[in-house]
């Protein structure tokens, strides 16, 4: 089966290569309107929860942490049905995690197509 996930700035225009575009943050991203994402689906459940958002606060020092705290949260069973919606989206027309942050290395998007990966 193939996998074809990629992580992209939402600032970043669509791109017909882009397949489901879904949002992945909990919060909705600052100066994006709706109808200007052309998101297939805000799928607010994947992102890290708040209490782990704040915590790690986008400071690299805290990034090995955050992987592995993230990545406890993505074990959770409510969890599964969702994170295997983006497989099936992955596998059949391809998937673009969007995600707001400002970096493009230590993000939680970038970890979650990791993690769909690896499963």
């Amino acid at each position: 089966m193939t996998f074809n996930a990629r992580v992209k700035r939402i600032y970043e225009p669509a791109d017909a290569s882009d397949g489901a575009r879904v949002l992945v943050d909990r919060l909705w991203p600052r100066g994006v309107a709706k109808e200007a994402a052309q998101l297939t689906l805000w799928m607010k459940e994947v992102a890290p929860s708040p209490e782990l958002r704040e915590w790690f606060g986008h400071r690299v020092d805290r990034f090995a942490e955050f992987q592995v705290r993230y990545r406890e949260e993505l074990a959770a069973p409510s969890i599964q049905p969702h994170l295997e919606r983006l497989r099936r989206w992955a596998a059949a027309e391809g998937l673009t995690l969007l995600y707001a942050a400002k970096d493009e290395r230590h993000n939680h998007a970038a970890v979650l197509k990791r993690h769909l990966e690896q499963e």
